[in-house]
């Protein structure tokens, strides 16, 4: 059965108007309108937060996976044409897969306070990657905006590939750096060579959280590691990737891509417009877990 079937079953056998589950969602701290449960049953949208649909499960007292088995359903992939803004495809990729070492991985969040990220609601992850005159990356600048789902969160983790032996972190704003954990290997920022570190760090809010409250998060990583690649161990609602060239070395052409884990082939997303500011964008709604990247082709 489809989401939006079993949505308006679970609905109509509890016998409450979509005002009370509104109600009763908010009282748990999550904002959801009729509107938007009415489009949820009739299948014209989908929820975007497994919080929320938890949530539902709970008030309308259907088996617990009852309803968030059936939001990760596939969703059909568009083939966009050149200058279009691709749909991501919805992937099978789990945390572990989608780092090449999760060994190293795992030692670097080990050392992190980590108790948080598991309910915090990805809203938006807007990336800025920097290319220099020597075709080489010298610089990532991340905007992030998070929810709350649970009370008493005050950090999140972060881990990236960084290129040499001292990675900086700078620009920060909304937030301050706690601890900083690096190891060799490979992490949810990019890709990287043998060379490269991992770089873990505790992003600390300028507040505690409660359920429901939002916060925005910025910072600038030095010298980041391989081509451009961010992993998605879980779903975000909007991402913006950017690459911006060098004015003196534009490549020729550029492309979106997709991967279902670290070790899965490129599934090309669609021509790139490269503009007269010599960048590129990748622009994706509602994605799930995996990994999306820029890659592009020197003349």
């Amino acid at each position: 059965m489809e989401f939006a079937g079993a949505l308006r079953q679970a609905i109509q056998a509890s016998g409450l108007t979509l005002e009370r589950i509104r109600h009763r969602l908010a009282l748990r701290g999550l904002t959801v309108s009729v509107a938007s449960l009415s489009y949820w049953q009739r299948g014209r949208s989908r929820p975007r937060s497994r919080a929320v649909v938890l949530s539902l499960e709970e008030i309308l007292q259907v088996q617990p996976g009852a309803l968030t088995e059936l939001l990760d359903d596939p969703v059909p992939a568009m083939n966009p044409g050149r200058g279009a803004v691709p749909a991501f495809p919805a992937v099978a990729g789990t945390g572990p897969g989608l780092w090449p070492d999760p060994e190293r991985y795992a030692r670097v969040v080990g050392q992190l306070d980590r108790s948080g990220d598991h309910r915090l609601e990805r809203l938006s992850i807007h990336d800025l990657y920097h290319l220099g005159p020597d075709r080489r990356p010298y610089a990532l600048t991340v905007r992030e905006v998070l929810r709350a789902t649970g009370d008493d969160i005050d950090r999140v983790v972060r881990v990236h590939p960084v290129a040499g032996p001292d990675p900086r972190l700078t620009g920060l704003r909304y937030c301050r750096s706690g601890r900083v954990r690096t190891e060799g290997g490979l992490g949810d920022g990019g890709s990287a060579g043998d060379g490269d570190l991992l770089m873990g760090v505790e992003l600390v809010f300028d507040r505690v959280l409660a359920a429901g409250d939002t916060v925005v998060i910025e910072y600038e990583l030095s010298r980041p590691a391989g081509d451009y690649e961010r992993r998605f161990p879980r779903p975000v609602r909007d991402y913006l990737a950017v690459v911006q060239f060098h004015a003196e070395t534009l490549p020729a052409r550029c492309y979106g891509y997709a991967r279902d884990d670290g070790g899965a082939p490129r599934r090309r997303l669609g021509e790139l417009w490269i503009g007269a500011s010599g960048s590129a964008h990748l622009a994706l709604g509602d994605v799930r877990r995996g990994i999306v990247g820029i890659e592009w082709e020197w003349e």
